[in-house]
């Protein structure tokens, strides 16, 4: 199972120098898991900077996965992650969902370099 955090949605869409690096993870369809709370940074994001039809079709790309819903046993774990690696809420809550799942969280954000079940890629300009 796989996890694919916001910075990696973001440079899969922009097809960034690390694009080729997440692939694997969202085209892995079968084995994907969306958290809401990627789609929200995506959308955001993607609004922020193009367009609205451009955010809703990333949102849709990103509903092929699996989408999990922010529940009370991955808040909870989500806030004890926060606690214990000085994660931002966002970051804590996309770290326990793919825990919660037993996925490997695909990642450029430097905050996750390090952490067990993480793949790490440094982010290229």
């Amino acid at each position: 199972m796989n996890v694919v955090d916001s910075s990696g949605w973001l440079e899969y869409f922009a097809n960034g120098p690390n694009a080729s690096f997440f692939a694997p993870g969202v085209e892995g369809i079968d084995e994907l898991i969306v958290p809401t709370i990627t789609i929200f940074e995506v959308f955001k994001r993607i609004l922020q900077q193009r367009s609205e039809n451009e955010a809703l079709q990333a949102a849709a790309a990103m509903q092929q996965g699996m989408v999990a819903d922010l529940d009370s046993r991955i808040a909870v774990a989500a806030a004890r992650i926060s606690l214990d690696h000085k994660l931002p809420m966002a970051d804590s809550i996309v770290l326990a969902s793919a825990r919660a799942y037993g996925a490997v969280l695909w990642t450029q954000d430097v905050d996750f370099k390090g952490l067990p079940g993480v793949r790490y890629r440094m982010k290229r300009e």
